[in-house]
């Protein structure tokens, strides 16, 4: 199978088994069959929306499970997750549980009949009496190829790691972190100017895309889930917003990718004169840093660059503490004795 969501890249999908139309079964059979069908959505930021949308647009959605309201931002206003906004623009009823270990939980989940539950990037383990509930089982649009990069920041990770292709699984969930079978699998390419922003929202739509194509299937019995060889699994935790601070010791191409992988969250820093700055997109220059220390500033041919333990990096947008987002050059003419300056780690 082949997706082009966006119509920006190719991007190249297998399935464990292809899907097939049974004998006397037609388009509007099939059609007929999905609506019987009763799903719980559980999901909580933007890139569990295209995926509640396109399910959204075939099945009865019974009811959307997403994270309560939470401050978020300077003011730390109330805000309620991109999931919920978009259940009730769709007019489906909302359920946000602080937690789904209780018994008022399980019972609302209860009853709402579920045949199937579907989850991408809830933000909670679902446990065995929620796992069993549905009869056909709890699926998981997960961001990465897996085995590799289970947990919490698949996309970040690749990044970071300097993988050249990622993905998105669809899997049958079990108790474990990511661990299930494997129902369907489709990779897509990661450029050299993706950040986890980007990335995302690419991922987002190539799980949506892969999930209404392999559900047919899976709910008429005709697929089959894989056992993941979990002698390759990799493991990925949580950003913190100290993963964003850069260490000028480090090779330009790693704080290249550093940067990439914590755009928009949480962001890449360092500090100049004691005050914060933001380093927001940089890219590897191909100069050589004569000797001077890692983190001075220098000028280059047309840009302004950073001395690190291996190579340059040259700056592109950066934000001063206090300050708009700026071209790197632009700060530079406003603080003269920024260029021949060092950035701290």
């Amino acid at each position: 199978m082949c997706y082009n969501p966006k119509e920006s890249c190719f991007l190249y999908a297998r399935a464990a088994v292809r899907l097939q139309k049974s004998a006397g079964l037609d388009s509007m059979d099939l059609r007929q069959g999905e609506t019987m069908t009763r799903i719980v959505f559980m999901g909580t930021p933007d890139f569990s929306m295209p995926t509640l949308q396109a399910v959204a647009q075939r099945y009865p959605i019974a009811g959307v499970v997403t994270q309560p309201d939470r401050p978020a931002g300077r003011g730390k206003r109330i805000v309620a997750p991109p999931v919920k906004e978009t259940a009730l623009a769709l007019g489906l009823p909302v359920y946000q549980p602080t937690s789904l270990r209780t018994p008022e939980a399980e019972q609302r989940l209860a009853e709402w009949q579920p045949d199937l539950i579907l989850v991408a990037a809830f933000g909670q383990i679902l446990q065995a009496a929620i796992l069993d509930l549905p009869p056909h089982g709890c699926l998981n649009v997960h961001a990465s190829l897996l085995p590799r990069y289970r947990g919490a920041a698949p996309i970040s990770a690749a990044i970071l790691n300097g993988e050249s292709t990622t993905g998105v699984t669809i899997m049958r969930m079990d108790e474990g972190m990511d661990t299930g079978p494997i129902l369907a699998q489709a990779s897509c390419p990661i450029t050299a100017d993706d950040t986890t922003g980007t990335l995302t929202a690419t991922l987002a739509d190539l799980g949506a895309h892969l999930l209404v194509d392999t559900l047919p299937s899976w709910l008429g019995g005709e697929l089959a889930a894989q056992p993941q060889d979990h002698e390759q699994a990799t493991y990925c935790r949580p950003l913190t917003k100290e993963d964003g601070r850069l260490d000028w010791t480090q090779p330009a191409e790693f704080l290249g990718r550093q940067i990439r992988a914590c755009n928009p969250w949480p962001g890449a820093f360092t500090t100049w004169q004691g005050r914060r700055l933001k380093i927001l997109l940089a890219r590897p220059h191909p100069g050589d840093p004569d000797n001077r220390p890692p983190g001075q500033v220098i000028a280059l041919g047309s840009g302004i660059g950073v001395v690190t333990g291996a190579g340059l990096l040259e700056l592109a947008e950066v934000q001063l503490a206090g300050k708009n987002a700026m071209d790197a050059q632009q700060l530079a003419r406003g603080q003269r004795d920024f260029v021949g300056g060092i950035l701290d780690r």
